[in-house]
């Protein structure tokens, strides 16, 4: 048998061990943030093979690959699936210190049940093997959640969207709960008006109501937001390059918005302007709901031009940038403040440089109401790493409360992730177990420090987002 992933993989020290398998190993799974598709779970369907229920939209895998020289043919084109599994078993020999490298073996041992490292040599035998799984009921994407001990999945949804798959699992007697999460980013498209008119009659047609004025586009909000809250939503997401904090009045947004919407193209301010006011107005909405806000910001989209073009978005191409965050990030947030309208909030950071200045902006507004009602959260995309997790870990104990965090998420496409949890758990776990043993943090604390892992790893997420076994869609 391979030990490289084994009982004690990346415990180094004995406290960290106990911590794991006492406290961590066992606990169900939240995953309050993910991209999977609802109609998957809906539908149960038995994935093709490994090809498409591993590297199908990983885009992780995909920049991987490129890296390693692979021809896109083998990545997004044409190939065959056997094909485009062996140069994924090329690449992965050359991930070594990549999460990749972790990720992929996790995958393999906890879910497959095998232990031998992936490359072209076992290949074949892997591939084999893992097709003859999928192929049974236990591979299907409901019994996958269920090995995993998954209890909440809140997937990625557009305001425009039906619902229909979430209403379908929930009258499905699927006893995991899949619950949408609010993801308006096209609210905030307005640089190409064509497409964002595009998008607007579709909410429309979504909302059965009239948008041609602010007003009306407010109102057909409402109508969505109470929608989703009827379907079980408790998030909402936003995926920004920076916060949005430019001075607005209504009478801005509904002139902005009559601009656009009679096809005009919008200047950079006017842009700016329209952007700040409708991400304020869309917060205020969550406050009022009682929701939790997140906010991803920081990566920047699509720069590989050409490869845009062919692709399209969301094909590993993205990237980090670098935009200042910290005086645009307090004045919105101070602005829900003023107003009391400052939801339950999520701060998540790109670029490694934002990461105490987050931090920091999480503790300025925490206001007593809630424990932990600020968050800095969960390393992300190109910081969801170890280096990176560890890293997050540390600025959120320096900076805030550790035992107050609400823990990890796959951020992912795939139904084999789950064990990226277990990896979070184990860092976590090690982490702490190192200063126990170094004396940093007391030995006679341990069964705190152990209830404080469980809170970490499931139980204070359960109570933050209100997913406790009482609650109902």
């Amino acid at each position: 048998m391979n030990t490289f992933i084994g009982p004690d993989f990346m415990l180094t020290n004995d406290t960290a061990v106990r911590l794991y398998h006492e406290h961590a190993e066992g606990l169900p799974i939240i995953d309050y943030h993910c991209h999977l598709d609802p109609q998957t779970i809906a539908e149960n369907r038995c994935f093709k093979g490994i090809t498409e229920a591993w590297l199908g939209g990983d885009h992780y895998k995909w920049r991987a690959m490129r890296w390693n020289g692979i021809p896109e043919a083998y990545i997004t084109g044409e190939k065959e699936d056997y094909e485009k599994f062996s140069k994924w078993a090329e690449t992965v020999p050359f991930t070594m210190r990549n999460p990749l490298y972790h990720w992929t073996h996790m995958e393999l041992s906890r879910l497959f049940g095998i232990d031998k490292t992936l490359s072209p040599t076992t290949c074949s035998e892997i591939y084999a093997a893992c097709n003859e799984r999928l192929a049974t009921d236990d591979f299907r994407p409901q019994s996958l959640m269920r090995r995993c001990n998954v209890r909440v999945v809140c997937t990625t949804d557009d305001p425009a969207d039906t619902l229909e798959w979430h209403e379908r699992i929930a009258n499905s007697g699927f006893e995991i709960r899949v619950l949408p999460t609010w993801r308006p980013d096209r609210l905030l498209a307005v640089d190409q008006p064509t497409v964002f008119n595009a998008y607007i009659d579709r909410l429309s047609a979504a909302a059965s109501t009239e948008i041609d004025t602010y007003d009306q586009l407010m109102e057909a909000l409402h109508r969505r937001h109470d929608f989703f809250a009827a379907h079980g939503c408790r998030l909402s997401d936003h995926g920004l390059d920076t916060f949005p904090a430019e001075d607005y009045t209504e009478s801005d947004l509904r002139r902005i918005f009559a601009h656009i919407r009679s096809g005009k193209a919008l200047d950079s301010d006017e842009i700016a302007t329209y952007r700040s006011g409708m991400l304020t107005e869309l917060a205020v909405m969550d406050a009022e709901k009682g929701w939790t806000q997140q906010f991803h910001v920081g990566p920047v989209r699509n720069p590989n031009s050409r490869m845009f073009e062919k692709l399209g978005p969301d094909t590993g191409y993205d990237a980090i940038d670098d935009k200042p965050i910290a005086a645009a990030g307090f004045k919105f947030l101070d602005r829900l403040e003023r107003r009391n309208a400052l939801a339950k909030t999520i701060l998540y950071n790109l670029n490694p440089k934002d990461s105490e200045v987050m931090a920091a902006m999480a503790g300025s507004f925490n206001d007593g109401s809630i424990a932990g009602k600020m968050q800095y959260g969960a390393a992300w995309w190109f910081l969801d790493q170890e280096h990176g997790i560890r890293r997050q870990l540390d600025t959120l104990s320096e900076f805030g409360l550790l035992g107050r965090f609400v823990g990890m998420l796959t951020d992912s496409r795939s139904f084999l992730s789950y064990p990226r949890h277990e990896y979070f758990r184990r860092i976590l776990c090690d982490q702490i177990g190192a200063d126990i043993e170094s004396g940093r943090l007391p030995r006679s604390e341990i069964e705190f420090i152990g209830e404080m892992i469980e809170g970490i790893c499931y139980r204070n997420a359960e109570g933050y987002f209100g997913f406790t076994p009482q609650t109902k869609q």
